[in-house]
């Protein structure tokens, strides 16, 4: 997993971005940040928060200055901020950042506890892998300049994202690369009297793959016979489906199933306790780790918000 936020960032750098930072994701402990070791501080008139996440402070001034750099990079990007679309813009985008800036408080109190750190000498190496992308440092200077940013900002957004990317592949590493697989097929229809009478038609020995050409309304698998590959769990996007097809015995056709897609007859053709996954479908696997880790983060944290939206 590499940059996991740095094009945000590049992007602002670049005075070019159109879109604010992506709201967080949320969700399985595998790992639980750290406990704050210090009182929580109370907001002041001379030291105002904007957040505080698990008793941490998120200044105002510092997510002020976030706001203030995306405005500046809106607006050089041809954006009219004083336009109907540039203020529901600017909206939406002061609450993703703030949603961003708490996540990453999150993910810092996590990588606490796992022992995860980013050193100078790292961010320096960013930093000169910015200027080389810049062709000289003045052009990295000046980019730098119109964006809003100085170099100690920078220096913070790097580190930040570091530090967020080498957590999530901390959390992407749980995924195991073997696991038990099933080879199944489906079929799909919208009502249960029409699945009642294909799975009827299955029983008196019709061929599974035909009637799936037929009349399967997925069409992502209809022409293949409703072949669905090899697959381990959790990756199948109706996960009842998955749990007949683990619960079969290869050449068994299992009872109508009903998911969010309509009504599903499966059977699973062949087992394996043992089998290497597929690239494609251990990155989903990690993706979906993390998502749940993040969610679990965000259920388990203690966040006060003393901006809005």
């Amino acid at each position: 997993m590499k940059r996991i936020l740095l094009p945000v960032f590049l992007l602002l750098l670049l005075v070019a971005c159109e879109t604010p930072p992506a709201a967080p994701v949320q969700r399985a402990p595998t790992f639980t940040p750290s406990a704050p070791t210090a009182p929580p501080p109370t907001p002041t008139p001379e030291r105002p928060l904007a957040a505080r996440v698990n008793g941490q402070p998120i200044y105002l001034v510092d997510y002020e200055r976030q706001v203030a750099q995306y405005q500046d990079a809106l607006a050089a990007s041809g954006v009219d901020i004083a336009s109907p679309e540039g203020q529901e813009r600017l909206r939406q985008m002061r609450a993703q950042i703030l949603d961003w800036m708490i996540e990453q408080v999150l993910i810092e109190q996590a990588a606490a506890g796992m022992g995860i750190t980013v050193t100078d000498e790292e961010v320096q190496a960013a930093i000169a892998q910015l200027v080389q992308d810049a062709g000289s440092q003045e052009a990295f200077q000046e980019r730098l300049e119109r964006s809003g940013m100085t170099l100690s900002d920078l220096q913070a957004q790097l580190r930040a994202e570091l530090l967020r990317a080498r957590v999530l592949e901390r959390v992407q590493a749980t995924v195991p690369e073997r696991a038990e697989q099933v080879h199944a097929r489906h079929i799909l229809v919208d009502t249960r009297e029409r699945a009642e009478a294909l799975l009827s038609q299955i029983q008196a020995g019709a061929d599974f793959a035909q009637l799936a050409r037929t009349y399967s309304q997925d069409e992502s698998t209809r022409d293949a016979g409703g072949d669905l590959g090899w697959f381990p769990r959790g990756v199948l996007l109706a996960p009842e489906v998955e749990e007949v097809a683990f619960s079969l015995q290869a050449g068994q056709v299992g009872p109508i199933v009903q998911s969010q897609f309509g009504y599903h007859i499966v059977q699973t053709l062949e087992r394996k306790q043992d089998e290497p996954i597929s690239p494609e479908h251990r990155q989903l696997l990690q993706d979906r780790a993390v998502q749940e880790w993040m969610e679990s983060l965000w259920k388990q944290a203690v966040i006060e918000r003393f901006v809005g939206g």
